[in-house]
Formats: C-alpha cells, sequence, structure tokens
C-alpha cells in the first residue's frame, strides 16, 4: 500500500480552496476511483490522466487507485486538477519521490499525448494557493505569466507530463521537447472607446457624462434615435481613470475566470466595458448556468462600465436582478450545484427611447404613439431601478447651431478633469474605505448637511413634493459633493444641489 499527496486549488467564484489531492494504491483488482465531489468534466480526468501517462513513456501502475480530493464535502469542478492527479499517481507508484510533494500546488490539463493545457482562473488559484501559505506552483507553460503576477508565488512552468516528472525528479529515460499548448482566449475583444470629440453638441449630456465620471454615478440617456445616447455611452471608459493597483488584481482575477484575459500585457489597468444586447438572459447578465454559477456580464464589468442600450428591450426580470448589485456591489448566485460570489460594483449606463417611435422628446409633436404606448413603453423600467440611477437626461436632438459649432471637447481634456475630481475624493474620503463619492454612506452625506439651512430646505421641498425618495435624496447629496469637486469647491452648495435634483428629474423623475 502507497499513499502520496500533492495540492490542486478549487475556485468557487472568485475565492480559491487548497485541495489535497491523495492517491492511494494498492495490490488489488486494478481499478481506478475519484471521489471527493467531482463534476462529469473532473470524472473524466481518469481517462485522461491514464493515456498521459502511457504517452509520456512512464508505466501505468496496474493496482487499484483511489484518488481523493480533499475535503471531499466542497464541490470541485472542471479539468485543472489533471496535473495533480497524475503526479499524485505516479508518487505513489514509486516513479517520483513523494517528500515534498505536498507542499506543491499543480494546475493544468493533460492532453491524451502527455502535454498539459492552460486552465482558467490561474491567477485567483495562485493568489489563494499563496494566502494559504504553498508558494510553489506548476502551471502549464502558457499560464506562467499570469500566474508570475501573483506576488510571493514561485512559479515553474511545464509543456508536458513528462517535463513535470523530471522536475520532482522521476526517472523518465527521455523527456522530449514538445511543443507548449497556446492559451486562447473567449471573452470577446479590447475595444477602443473613441474620442469625446467626436460628440457634435449634447452639452446637457455630456455634463451628465461628465459628472458620472467623476463620482462613478448611474446614468440614464433617454432620447431619440441617432442623438447620440449610443455614441456618449461607449466614450464614457474613455474619461475614466486607470484601475489602481488593487482595482487591477480584482478586475484580472475576473477576466482569468472568464477565460478573456491575455497576460502578455500585465494586468488589466483599463476599465472594462460590457454592453450586453437587450435579448440577453439573466444568467449572462448576473451570472449562472448549471453546476457552480459562472459570471455574467455584470462582473465582467466590475470596476467599468455596464452599457444597457435600449433598455426599456431588456426582459424586466433581467433588469430587476441588477437592483441588489446596485446597492452592494456584489453579485450572490444561489444554484443546487453551489453558491458563488462575484464583485459587481459597476457603473450602469442605461439607453432608451422615450416611446416605440422614438420621437416622444421635447414637446414630441412628431410621435405617433398614443399616451398609454408611452407609459408602457418607459414603465417596463421599474421605479425601485431608476431610483437607483443618479443622473437621468433628456437627450435632445442636435440643432443646426450645435451642428455648426463644429466638434466638442476631446476625451483627453475632460479626463484630465475627472481625474482630478477623482483625486479631490480620494484626499476627502481617505481612511473611510470610500474612494467614489458614489460609495459615501448616507450617514455621513447627512452628518454634512446643516439642519435647517438652505441645503436642507431645497432637499425637503423636493422630498415632500414626492420629487425624491429618502434613497434619492442621498443620491441627490452625492452627485452634489462630486460637482463640488469638478469645480473645485470644497463642499457643495445650493447651487449643486439644485443641478443634482435637475439632473435627477429625468423622464421618470
Amino acid at each position: 500500500m502507497a499513499v502520496a499527496t500533492t495540492l490542486a486549488v478549487s475556485l468557487i467564484g472568485l475565492r480559491g480552496h487548497v485541495v489535497e489531492v491523495q492517491a492511494h494504491l494498492t495490490a488489488s483488482v486494478p481499478g481506478f476511483s475519484l471521489v471527493g465531489l467531482p463534476d462529469a468534466a473532473l470524472a473524466e480526468s481518469r481517462d485522461r490522466v491514464r493515456a498521459a501517462v502511457t504517452s509520456s513513456g512512464l508505466a501505468w501502475p496496474v493496482r487499484k487507485i483511489t484518488v481523493n480530493l480533499s475535503p471531499a464535502a466542497l464541490r470541485k469542478q472542471g479539468s485543472g486538477y489533471d496535473l495533480a492527479i497524475a503526479v499524485a499517481v505516479l508518487a505513489g507508484a514509486g516513479q517520483l519521490p513523494a517528500s515534498g510533494l505536498e507542499r506543491v500546488v499543480h494546475l493544468g490539463e493533460l492532453g491524451l499525448d502527455g502535454r498539459v493545457h492552460p486552465v482558467r482562473g490561474v491567477l485567483p488559484a495562485v493568489a489563494a494557493a499563496v494566502e494559504a501559505g504553498y508558494e510553489r506552483v506548476v502551471v502549464a507553460s502558457a499560464d506562467v505569466d499570469e500566474a508570475r503576477l501573483v506576488p510571493g508565488a514561485r512559479v515553474v512552468g511545464a509543456a508536458s507530463l513528462a517535463e513535470v516528472v523530471a522536475l520532482h525528479g522521476g526517472d523518465v529515460s527521455i523527456v522530449q521537447t514538445v511543443e507548449p499548448v497556446r492559451r486562447t482566449r473567449s471573452g470577446g475583444f479590447v475595444r477602443e472607446p473613441g474620442d469625446l470629440a467626436d460628440v457634435v453638441g449634447q452639452s446637457d449630456a455630456r455634463r451628465a457624462l461628465e459628472i458620472a465620471a467623476a463620482g462613478g454615478h448611474h446614468l440614464f440617456l433617454v432620447g431619440a434615435p441617432g442623438s447620440g445616447k449610443t455614441m456618449m455611452a461607449s466614450r464614457l471608459p474613455g474619461i475614466l481613470p486607470d484601475l489602481t493597483e488593487a482595482e487591477a488584481v480584482e478586475v484580472t482575477a475576473v477576466h482569468s475566470v472568464v477565460g478573456s484575459f491575455d497576460p502578455a500585457g500585465g494586468l488589466i489597468r483599463r476599465p472594462p466595458y460590457e454592453d450586453p444586447h437587450h435579448t440577453a438572459t439573466v444568467a449572462a447578465v448576473v451570472g449562472g448556468g448549471s453546476g457552480i454559477p459562472r459570471p455574467g456580464a455584470a462582473t465582467r464589468a466590475h470596476r467599468g462600465v455596464l452599457f444597457l442600450d435600449e433598455a426599456a428591450e431588456f426582459q424586466p426580470r433581467v433588469l430587476e436582478t441588477l437592483r441588489q448589485p446596485l446597492e452592494q456591489g456584489e453579485i450572490m448566485v444561489h444554484r443546487s450545484g453551489g453558491t458563488a460570489r462575484y464583485p459587481a460594483r459597476f457603473q450602469m449606463v442605461l439607453a432608451a427611447n422615450p416611446c416605440p417611435c422614438g420621437l416622444a422628446i421635447g414637446k414630441g409633436l412628431a410621435c405617433t404613439c398614443t399616451p398609454t404606448m408611452r407609459r408602457r413603453y418607459l414603465g417596463r423600467l421599474s421605479g425601485p431601478l431608476l431610483d437607483r440611477v443618479d443622473l437621468q437626461v433628456d437627450v435632445l436632438p442636435v440643432d443646426p447651431v450645435e451642428r455648426a459649432s463644429g466638434p466638442g471637447e476631446p476625451t483627453a481634456a475632460v479626463a484630465r478633469r475627472v481625474l482630478a475630481a477623482r483625486e479631490a475624493a480620494r484626499q476627502r474620503l481617505r481612511g473611510t474605505g470610500w474612494t467614489t463619492n458614489t460609495e459615501v454612506s448616507g450617514a455621513w452625506l447627512r452628518e454634512r448637511v446643516t439642519p435647517g439651512g438652505k441645503i436642507d430646505q431645497i432637499v425637503a421641498t423636493a422630498l415632500s413634493s414626492g420629487r425624491l425618495s429618502l434613497r434619492g435624496v442621498d443620491r441627490v447629496l452625492r452627485v452634489a459633493w462630486t460637482m463640488a469637486d469638478l469645480g473645485g469647491l470644497d463642499s457643495p452648495g445650493t447651487d449643486e444641489v439644485s443641478e443634482a435634483i435637475a439632473l435627477r428629474g429625468g423622464p421618470r423623475g
């Protein structure tokens, strides 16, 4: 009887759990059992591992083999355990020294020819291993750059199982040089945000876009077709500042799990941008799927922008599921196969026509829709959802005077003001755990409003008239602080609060 142990990592959401891979070999009827709550892909590793071992010129042990993935109560999924299983089995068979393997993490899928394939989620997996005190990590050659982004990790890459056996001192007669398996990305492409100078006119909407960027506020643009809603929303990421080091690690970990991360350029430093089609399902937007849930567009937009074009065409159920992450900045997806927690602190931008024909803007004289049709159309966006949107702006058609005025300010000029406002907010909020005005609690805001003062009176009037809810009051104050930061003021005044209420009083205000 022989027992050998090495390590792998199980990812539940973005949280990694170190898993002991124990191989028990005994003289009995030959067989291979895998226990410890493996899913279908992991259960198939028995065939992959056996073929990879024999293809590498190694002898497959003709014994009763039992591989346990501990803790056994933790559900495991994916093919990333193949390499650890193969190493544990070979160590138990005496084909490589078992001593020290219990401190080494192995992450990789095996091909039938013995090559080591890259897997998703290497960055958070290696980070979890290092946090647990295991610094030695063996990964596929294609995953080395990503794994080395984790400080403190001692990473070794291998193109084949034979290389891994030789690395651990095993007896491999010939280690052939094989072509490493290349990484394939499955998550779309990097899109250039474009320049704000391309937007003609629309001074009010551009002002709202700048405020949204400076404070991290959510934005709702309503206007006729062709008025520039989509163009402005797609340019929002360009005026946002670079991610901080901690934010870059979070975002990169998300895209590592998704499989859309290219480690050649290091950590993701720019805010991501996601614009799902209005036919997207709940699982596509907030995450889901069979087994352990996968991240959706809201998580992929973490620390960036989630743009919902033609918002009124989305299924109401999809929109309502966004209410919780808008408040809490994270998504909890519960399934029978497990529960996953994903970060989702994004800026939501909604764009919609005012009615089915799209012409009920301004005086709406050209609109052919009935009043009932108009109410039903925007009525698909519920009051509780829009109450969480700080800025709601009408985007009117560009008139000839604006069109003749030429291009507006470029992205670079607006981005400088946004960065200065963000820095002002960061300095003011130092030590609170918040970095942008949209994260500030209502209690902090209300403490800075003088009872009975002018600001308090303006807010109380809007509240008593039904124009604002209690949640809306807090959001108005947050926007007012952002305006003060953009204007270089120490605190907002009555002008900022009045403008914030006006910007919130859009078509659904």
